[in-house]
């Protein structure tokens, strides 16, 4: 095992701890953006292949949600009615976007998705600004076709599970608090089986040092997920949810156009 670390150039692997480790901090408290961050940063910054991008994001969100989502669970940022309605159809539409992005380009349905995700992004900010003061919460009723294209998307795109499904469900009238930790935790199930289609298509080369700088990084912030997610006021979370989404969802659009 020493002899493996001692391998590794750790100056070349320094900027994926650090991507992870921010994509993380971001993705555990506001239940979004590690995939899109880290794919954005990882395809359009450092030169990685979109499939390989792709598996490596989601071979490290196995580990990461895991730990963030038990980080939830411990602070009871979770409702498991959601969590079943979502995770299922999550993984089914993981799986299936994970064989499409390892046999074929599903690329030009993207800039499309980044527009749509952009102008959610500007109606939770419109929600975010006149929130009330003391909300009224409801159960969401559209959920299953949600976890279905959030999945796929995720999975073919690099990213997009939170910003969809997390956007979705606070437009719905759910408990940002609740939504954000039951987004994270269900994540860890589509995750897994996304990472394990990527291997049986593109075999275990996928994963590089790419893939250990972003485990490292995101395994650090992982566990402050639940504690943050916590204490940020219900309004404020809203608005820092829009924010994200807003601003990655234009860039990845803009780089998506260009």
């Amino acid at each position: 095992m020493f002899e493996f670390l001692s391998s590794i150039d750790w100056y070349a692997v320094a900027p994926f701890i650090l991507i992870g480790f921010m994509a993380q901090l971001v993705d555990g408290a506001l239940g979004m953006a590690f995939g899109v961050i880290c794919s954005t940063l990882l395809v359009s910054v450092m030169g990685v292949p979109p499939a390989r991008a792709s598996a490596s994001v989601h071979l490290v969100e196995a580990f990461t949600t895991g730990a963030s989502g038990i980080s939830h669970v411990l602070h009871k940022n979770v409702d498991w009615k959601l969590f079943s309605r979502i995770a299922i159809p999550g993984v089914i539409g993981g799986v299936a976007g994970a064989y499409v992005l390892s046999n074929i380009h599903a690329e030009a349905a993207r800039p499309f998705v980044m527009l749509y995700l952009t102008g959610l992004g500007f109606y939770l900010l419109y929600k975010a600004l006149t929130y009330p003061s003391v909300p009224k919460v409801k159960n969401a009723k559209v959920t299953v076709p949600l976890g279905l294209i959030g999945g796929f998307l995720d999975a073919s795109g690099g990213g997009g599970w939170g910003p969809v499904v997390t956007s979705n469900l606070l437009l719905q009238g759910t408990d940002p608090r609740k939504t954000v930790g039951t987004v994270n935790t269900a994540e860890f199930f589509l995750t897994l089986a996304v990472s394990v289609t990527f291997v049986l298509n593109i075999g275990l080369a996928a994963f590089t040092q790419v893939t250990l700088g972003l485990l490292a990084g995101g395994l650090l912030a992982a566990p402050f997920a639940g504690y943050i997610a916590k204490r940020i006021p219900a309004k404020t979370l809203l608005l820092l949810v829009s924010i994200v989404l807003t601003v990655t969802s234009l860039f990845s659009l803009y780089k998506a156009l260009s």
